[in-house]
């Protein structure tokens, strides 16, 4: 809920603003914090409220940020409680802010700062949580929460260039259809219109480029946009959906651009969860239940529940990734075939997490060297082709004068 406030500071200057908060005394809970007096306070309209909270929105970034500045207070030996409230203080985004300053008071009230956090399962996944809690239970918390800001950071930074890769050719063809459209109505009329009362003989790329710019001018155009954004909309709201998740996870492992590098993703992010979580005490059923429900696809996902099963009837984890080589190279798999012998699986995954990081650092820079050529020699062929097909009959239409 979003309301609007009115009070005074400790020297008596007013101050009127709007905060959320999920209730009314959450709200004068968070401005006392801040040294405000409250004199009113009144709750916005729910459909308002509403649009900010999707605003609001908990990004993976402020996980991290949070997660490095609870690890560098810790380290530096500011209660948990006291550090809490300081680093709630500081952001900006309302909701993440007050449910910092909730799981502040519930570690001051005796709650364990796992089960604060397990509270808020959007925002705290289960490895954070479990992470938390080995380092409670060991009593290197320290150590766990410095994990998590490097683990958080690296993952933030992973799925940024993945996402740049992803984005920038959407960016291409977005460009490429305003080009076409903006040619259509304010260019090519008046040219096209020159040509085809000219006399001349118009080449057959002319009179594609005709025929299209009539179709945008006229109720097709409309149409068109309509149905990229219908598209783009329940496209982007079926993949949100779990048939949709299933769907896109296994398609993406399928297009041959995608597929080494996701797998490469995936291993790494398995082998990191998985060696982190044994590392800290946690039972390998349980590291893997838990490894299976963040590694981000269903097809690995199925995969690691079925070992998690395997293992709890005694099978090992090698003999079962063995079934599965198109998801899990040999080279993988009897790495964590010599780490169960030598009782070294943690150590093991670890030297996997190493070579897989780079080679998926290596193959998104790749990929972005290899696409930025190709979308601009295709923006140039369309762009090229569109002044070739007006050029052309216009210096034939002279040649003939």
């Amino acid at each position: 809920m979003r309301f609007t406030y009115q009070a005074r500071t400790k020297i008596g200057d007013v101050k009127i603003g709007v905060i959320d908060a999920s209730s009314k005394k959450a709200a004068i809970d968070m401005l006392q914090h801040d040294g405000l007096f409250v004199t009113q306070l009144r709750k916005e309209s729910e459909s308002f409220s509403k649009r900010y909270k999707i605003l609001e929105r908990i990004s993976g970034k402020d996980v991290a940020v949070f997660s490095r500045q609870l690890a560098v207070m810790f380290k530096a030996n500011v209660s948990l409680v006291e550090s809490l409230r300081t680093i709630g203080g500081q952001f900006t985004n309302q909701s993440f802010r007050e449910k910092i300053l909730r799981i502040s008071q519930d570690v001051e009230a005796g709650t364990s700062l796992s089960n604060a956090f397990a509270k808020y399962p959007d925002i705290f996944s289960t490895f954070f949580v479990a992470m938390i809690k080995a380092g409670e239970v060991s009593g290197n918390l320290s150590e766990q929460l410095t994990y998590l800001a490097d683990y958080l950071e690296k993952n933030y930074y992973l799925s940024g260039k993945i996402k740049g890769a992803m984005v920038y050719p959407a960016m291409i063809i977005i460009v490429v259809v305003a080009v076409l459209f903006l040619l259509s109505y304010f260019v090519l009329p008046n040219l096209l219109s020159m040509l085809e009362t000219s006399g001349t003989e118009l080449p057959l790329m002319t009179q594609v480029v005709i025929a299209v710019t009539n179709f945008i001018r006229g109720p097709g155009g409309i149409l068109m946009i309509l149905g990229m954004v219908l598209v783009s909309v329940f496209g982007f709201r079926y993949y949100k959906s779990d048939a949709g998740k299933v769907f896109f996870d296994k398609l993406f492992l399928q297009i041959p651009v995608f597929r080494s590098l996701l797998k490469m993703v995936y291993l790494s992010r398995f082998a990191d969860n998985l060696s982190t979580l044994i590392s800290g005490g946690i039972p390998i059923t349980q590291s893997l239940e838990i490894t299976g429900n963040i590694v981000g696809n269903v097809v690995y996902k199925e995969v690691i529940l079925k070992t998690r099963d395997g293992v709890r009837r005694g099978q090992t984890i090698s003999s079962i990734l063995y079934n599965y080589p198109d998801i899990f190279p040999p080279m993988f798999t009897q790495m964590i075939l010599v780490g169960e012998q030598t009782g070294s699986l943690d150590k093991s995954l670890l030297t996997l997490v190493s070579f897989y990081q780079k080679e998926s650092e290596s193959a998104i820079d790749g990929l972005l060297v290899l696409i930025e050529p190709v979308l601009i020699i295709f923006l140039g062929v369309i762009v090229g082709g569109i002044v070739a097909s007006v050029m052309i009959p216009m210096y034939q239409s002279l040649g003939n004068m």
